[in-house]
């Protein structure tokens, strides 16, 4: 059986500069509290903990605020303005990991915002992206909480398509699937009247380029292997994005969490046929030590 772990499986950039940063801290003081998870994936935020990366909540901010020299992590997601605001009155240093490419999306985003509100009829903000998810937080954050957020289709009731706006991705969604989404908010906007008006309805390309390559350089590597062992956080919007595509054009691909999974999926895909070839790949929030274990455990 031959083995391969795909080359540009793991951390993107962002998640790659704000562990850097953690560890950077740490090996200064051997404390640092992180604002949330630094990545969905729990072995790396274990590995972390042990170096002595604390995770709290934002409602732990106020609890920590009184420990001398106290220092706190924002990760690569980003933060809304509020998270400053908050730390600034109470004293607490923020160590600032914000991936670069949502913090100029978070700032497009406000200007956008601005612009929408001076128009009249006052303008809207539409996001696409995951609920909740920390990134869209902080994007809706820069819109003081005002902004539409869709995950699909059915949620474009949420918009008013008799009032212009303008649309972002949060940057790990997927592109194709952004486009789609655009192409129905125009039929909405033709349907209401507004279709030939200039500026009604602009959209913005906010889409990583490095999630948008990862997507096709994966779809190419999953058609090289007769089986794909996915590995991904629990938590992880981008790893449920990238596993879908791949089982889309490998159908024997499964999803682990570690190298405790190896044993059980491999038995369940040997019942399917012959494997010659395996392949290993991973989210962008998968560390590549990780996947080195699962291999590891293959062999």
């Amino acid at each position: 059986m031959q083995l391969v772990i795909d080359d540009n499986a793991g951390f993107c950039f962002g998640v790659v500069r704000a562990i850097g940063t953690a560890e950077a801290e740490l090996q200064g003081a051997g404390s640092l509290y992180c604002l949330g998870d630094i990545v969905h994936n729990a072995a790396e935020v274990a590995r972390l903990r042990e170096r002595g990366l604390k995770v709290i909540e934002h409602d732990g901010i106020e609890r920590v605020a009184s420990e001398k020299g106290v220092r706190v992590l924002i990760r690569a997601h980003g933060e809304p303005p509020s998270t400053y605001r908050e730390a600034e009155r109470l004293g607490v240093k923020l160590i600032d990991a914000t991936c670069p490419i949502v913090l100029a999306l978070q700032q497009r985003i406000k200007h956008g915002y601005e612009d929408m509100c001076s128009r009249s009829p006052k303008g809207q903000v539409v996001i696409f992206g995951k609920p909740g998810h920390a990134e869209v937080v902080g994007l809706c954050g820069q819109t003081e909480g005002d902004a539409v957020v869709v995950s699909s289709a059915e949620d474009l009731d949420g918009i008013d398509f008799n009032r212009p706006m303008r649309i972002y991705s949060q940057t790990t969604k997927s592109r194709e699937e952004y486009a789609r989404l655009i192409e129905n908010v125009k039929q909405r906007c033709t349907e209401a009247g507004h279709g030939d008006e200039e500026d009604f309805m602009v959209a913005y390309d906010t889409v990583c380029s490095r999630v948008a390559n990862r997507a096709a350089r994966l779809e190419e590597f999953a058609r090289s292997v007769d089986v794909v062992l996915f590995v991904s956080g629990r938590g992880s919007s981008n790893g449920h994005y990238l596993f879908e595509l791949c089982k889309r054009v490998q159908p024997r691909t499964v999803l682990l969490y570690g190298p405790e999974d190896v044993k059980g999926k491999m038995s369940e895909l040997a019942l399917e046929g012959e494997i010659e070839k395996v392949g290993i790949t991973g989210a962008t929030s998968t560390p590549r030590w990780l996947m080195e274990a699962v291999a590891a455990e293959l062999k």
